[in-house]
């Protein structure tokens, strides 16, 4: 069976100003459309959203959802924060994308992953559906 994934995301443009928040079953169909502009009357064409910031993953849509009606009311400082803990330098998280993986030596040292993930629910809050927990014996 197929695992869902639903992302709560922060897209601004190069002067950092404003911030949008938003919520999709695949940011890597989404920013595309965000970045040319697929509707020019919306408000990501009209201010040039076109940077991602910051992403968290959820496995459950009510999730994402909920944490997109959570952090969208904060103010530009709180957001600011959220952004920087993931991501100080406000590179674009799409950068990469579509890019040649290249091989890694095994003794090359691999950051860890930065991203949130639905485990955190409990901490912001949010509605925490049920999981199964495994045990490593």
């Amino acid at each position: 069976m197929r695992e869902h994934r639903y992302f709560m995301y922060m897209l601004t443009n190069t002067v950092r100003h404003p911030i949008y928040t938003g919520v999709s079953n695949s940011i890597m169909r989404r920013h595309p459309e965000h970045k040319q502009k697929d509707d020019p009357n919306s408000y990501t064409a009209k201010y040039n959203l076109n940077r991602l910031v910051y992403c968290e993953a959820y496995k459950y849509i009510d999730n994402a959802i909920d944490r997109e009606k959570q952090v969208k009311p904060w103010n530009r400082k709180k957001k600011i924060a959220l952004i920087e803990s993931m991501n100080p330098k406000w590179d674009d998280l799409s950068r990469e994308w579509g890019k040649p993986i290249q091989n890694l030596d095994p003794s090359t040292p691999v950051a860890a992953a930065t991203s949130a993930r639905d485990d955190n629910s409990i901490r912001m809050g949010l509605k925490q559906r049920p999981r199964r927990i495994k045990k490593f014996g």
